[in-house]
């Protein structure tokens, strides 16, 4: 990997103009592939996220009332301001969450250009009046609204938050994660070039005890959109509660691929392999579960084996890589800890384990792992692991998958195989999850994304992240 200067931002973007924090110190930015650091932002304050809200809060009734098309039009902006720095923003996105650099450009910046644009039409053919008998039904704009996103898709979920509350007229004050913050302030100068006015949209970065919470409690705050872990989730709805905003949680997975046993083995498997570890398994929508029928089960190892081991880890700018490093040391090491529980709680090992890949001891690597004879009472099939490890769980009846499937506190994913498009159909009405793919069925950034149970509440993306940011009201005439 080539020697990059050190990144320092150490203003924050407050009311159009780039300001400096009133914290006292600098958090720094730790590359993924070296573990060395690669830059550094502000460390900000309350008092920090009181000025950004009082900007938004003064910015909201003139951007509320501009017409939907002067609105859109400067989503398009922003999203041309994007594409014209993607490579810049692929190369800095794979330095700080590890993603290799094809597949960042691809994903991580292709997917917020998509956001922007998709959002754009979305508002443009959205119907924000309807008539209900003697009422005017008409849809306003929330108000001001906190976005506070995670590391691992660090500018597409700031892009789903951000594009549809703009697009509904809200202002936003954004926290993106401290541990991949810098692809933000690319974001906040494309803003400021695009010509968003003064106050619209206001980046404090910093931690989530200090900034996340002073936003979620802050009483002007009249939503908070929070996309991270269930844990910090609750802790973010607690806070919230106390002045009742709305509150839209995108939190963990543990989601079930449910192949039948009239799939085509020889491609579900590889494609259910490379849905585990896409992002080195750092997705919360990861189909990290294979539920397989138990008499094709030797089948089944032999082809995970194989699709895993053709993940090559490396350096994310080098073309042969497969399999970036983990975001940071702490996720490496909590990693390593599922795969020595499932280890521990007899699982069969069949490839990976918690030695370093071979060759790359400097940064946060983990071996693509893939355990068999997972059953869902161990650790592994339980909790979210957010790394390149695969558990295969054998059934013996289509019920059984079922009730498997779904025996988790978690439901933000899913897939079903079947030879048979209408059974792999039922079958995924049956799990208790927000999104499920059919035989490989593409992404779909305009269908609602979002979860049943503790993976969180609200939709994103499309229609349905729109109306998040909308308040309803009837007019009786």
């Amino acid at each position: 990997m080539a020697t990059e200067p050190n990144i320092v931002r150490d203003h924050i973007y407050i009311g159009g103009q780039w300001v400096p924090s009133s914290g006292t110190g600098a958090i720094e930015v730790i590359e993924s592939a070296t573990g060395l650091p690669m830059g550094s932002i502000p460390g900000g304050s309350v008092d920090d996220v009181d000025r950004a809200v009082d900007a938004a809060r003064q910015a909201f009734p003139a951007w509320a009332a501009l017409p939907s098309a002067e609105r859109t039009a400067l989503l398009t902006a922003v999203q041309q301001g994007l594409a014209a720095r993607m490579d810049e923003l692929a190369a800095l996105i794979a330095r700080e969450v590890g993603m290799p650099l094809t597949l960042s450009k691809l994903v991580q910046v292709g997917l917020p250009l998509m956001t922007f644009g998709s959002m754009a039409t979305v508002a443009e053919e959205f119907a924000w009046e309807q008539t209900v008998g003697n009422s005017l039904v008409v849809r306003e704009p929330v108000g001001v609204v906190g976005a506070i996103t995670p590391w691992n898709y660090p500018l597409h979920q700031i892009a789903a938050k951000v594009a549809p509350a703009l697009a509904a007229g809200c202002t936003v004050v954004l926290k993106p994660s401290e541990v991949a913050p810098l692809n933000a302030f690319v974001l906040a100068e494309v803003m400021d070039a695009a010509g968003i006015p003064a106050g619209v949209f206001n980046l404090v970065t910093g931690v989530g005890p200090v900034v996340g919470e002073a936003i979620a409690a802050h009483r002007d705050v009249d939503m908070v959109s929070f996309t991270g872990s269930t844990r910090a989730g609750k802790r973010v709805s607690e806070v919230a509660s106390a002045t009742v905003k709305r509150v839209a949680l995108e939190l963990g997975g543990k989601s079930a691929n449910v192949i039948l046993d009239d799939a085509d083995l020889s491609v579900a498997v590889p494609d259910g392999v490379g849905k585990c570890y896409l992002n080195s398994g750092q997705t919360c929508s990861a189909l990290t579960r294979m539920l397989v029928p138990r008499d094709r089960l030797a089948e089944v190892e032999d082809l995970a084996v194989q699709a895993a081991e053709s993940f090559t880890p490396g350096d994310p700018f080098d073309p042969a890589t497969r399999l970036g490093p983990l975001v940071s040391g702490a996720q490496r090491d909590r990693v390593r800890s599922f795969i020595e529980k499932g280890v521990g709680e007899g699982a069969t090992l069949l490839t990976g384990g918690v030695e370093a890949p071979e060759g790359l001891a400097e940064g946060f690597y983990v071996r693509p792992t893939v355990f068999s004879n997972v059953t869902s009472q161990m650790t592994i099939a339980q909790e979210e692991i957010f790394g390149p490890v695969l558990s295969i769980i054998p059934y013996d009846t289509e019920e059984e998958a079922i009730a498997i499937a779904n025996d988790s506190e978690y439901g933000l994913a899913g897939g079903v195989w079947s030879g048979d498009p209408d059974r792999a159909t039922s079958v995924a009405r049956a799990l208790r999850t927000g999104q499920v793919e059919v035989n490989g069925g593409a992404f779909n950034p305009l269908a609602p994304f979002g979860g049943y149970k503790q993976s969180g509440n609200g939709r994103e993306y499309g229609t349905f992240g729109l109306e998040e940011f909308l308040e309803v009201k009837a007019i009786q005439r």
